[in-house]
């Protein structure tokens, strides 16, 4: 049974800083990728962050791109959201996601299969 846990979160003044984290167990996943979503009241999911198995690629929607940095320590089976320069409108509940079976990258929900509890971030004007 897989088990996503995220850490991290909270509330941040504008302009200010947060770092997520997420840990995966409870089995073995073969070279996944692995991303960040985020669904704001009355919206839609959307893609935030993806990277490779390797670590070597990385992707981002323009919203965030400059601002967001996700990284992975694979030896922990965890990956980092690194968020700078927090806008209001980065309110959100954002959501780990495993893509197992697959090390590429994907901007898609139906591209991953399994996703953590979501976190609460609060960016304050």
């Amino acid at each position: 049974q897989a088990q996503i846990i995220q850490s991290g979160g909270g509330l941040v003044q504008a302009g200010g800083s947060l770092r997520l984290s997420c840990a995966a167990s409870g089995r073995t996943f073969s070279r996944y990728a692995m991303g960040w979503f985020r669904q704001a009241p009355g919206k839609e999911r959307e893609f935030v962050a993806a990277i490779s198995w390797s670590g070597s690629v990385t992707s981002y929607p323009d919203s965030v791109k400059g601002r967001f940095a996700i990284t992975r320590d694979r030896a922990k089976n965890t990956v980092y959201l690194q968020m700078s320069n927090l806008k209001p409108e980065d309110t959100a509940v954002y959501y780990c996601a495993i893509r197992s079976g697959n090390s590429g990258t994907s901007p898609k929900e139906e591209g991953y299969d399994y996703w953590g509890q979501g976190t609460q971030v609060t960016v304050s004007s």
